[in-house]
């Protein structure tokens, strides 16, 4: 099954913190070729969503809707074969036993392993599905290292290679760039472009980073953490007035030649910034 044939698509879903609605009748379609950056402010449900759309949340009372991946519901996929379809890279991960940088990224072949009569076994094509992805990376030097003896970036780019090596149609990855350097978000956020121009994606991530969503997501889902969203565009839905509405701050877009940058607004600048908004269709004051 490729790319393709595995949009993920989602139907009114509703989802909830204990009495809080954190999404309202939600209804999104992440196709091939897409790359998708999830924003909003802290607590608007981005780890929340991301987790169901990967399967890994169980509803809580007063949550409705829908997500499917190729046409079938979640809930009627078996857990080996959704494993092959879509990936998830958490936002934090232990790593509580002293193994080797390739045995962690390994763990990314894990729903391809054969059994056998003595228990499961990676195959000579998993070993090198596991050292490209640590090629791609830059970390085959360190493939022989114990993973508790690296950084906190260089972990996170050991969880981002066990993701690239499980090879799936769907990749979702939680604040993939928190604790890297500039250089090293740029890296990852290019890998994962290629990743789907080679293989069609879709790959949702979440980011902090306005900018970065702007530089590298095709489509940006934008959350307020009143319930309320934006989806399209990238470009279109992190705009001034949508990010300045959705996180309760006014913000500016300084442009130099082909270049954008959004900033926060500073002084003088936050009374006319809130003004423009204000004129803005769709944006409520």
């Amino acid at each position: 099954m490729t790319a393709a044939d595995a949009p993920l698509i989602t139907l009114a879903l509703c989802l909830r913190a204990d009495e809080r609605t954190l999404i309202s009748d939600l209804n999104m379609t992440c196709g091939a070729g897409q790359i998708w950056c999830v924003a909003g402010p802290n607590g608007a449900g981005k780890t929340t969503l991301l987790h169901t759309l990967a399967g890994l949340r169980r509803r809580q009372a007063g949550e409705t809707g829908e997500v499917s991946l190729a046409g079938r519901p979640l809930s009627r996929w078996r857990p080996e074969a959704l494993a092959r379809q879509r990936a998830f890279m958490p936002q934090q991960a232990h790593d509580a036993f002293g193994v080797t940088v390739l045995e962690t990224v390994l763990a990314g072949r894990h729903p391809y392993l054969v059994q056998g009569r003595w228990g499961t076994w990676e195959s000579a094509a998993d070993v090198a599905h596991a050292q490209a992805a640590l090629q791609a990376l830059a970390l085959l030097p360190l493939a022989g290292r114990d993973i508790t003896t690296l950084s906190g970036g260089e972990r996170q780019r050991v969880r981002l290679a066990a993701l690239l090596a499980q090879q799936t149609p769907v990749m979702m990855l939680d604040e993939p760039v928190a604790h890297l350097d500039l250089h090293h978000q740029i890296e990852c956020l290019q890998i994962l472009a290629r990743h789907v121009a080679r293989t069609g994606g879709p790959v949702l991530f979440s980011c902090h980073d306005l900018n970065l969503g702007r530089r590298f997501a095709t489509h940006a889902l934008l959350l307020d953490g009143r319930g309320g969203w934006r989806a399209g565009p990238a470009r279109e839905i992190l705009s001034p007035a949508h990010c300045s509405e959705a996180f309760g701050y006014p913000l500016i877009l300084l442009r130099d030649g082909p270049h954008e940058a959004l900033i926060p607004a500073v002084g003088d600048e936050q009374a006319s910034v809130r003004q423009d908004i204000r004129a803005q269709p769709g944006v409520e004051p």
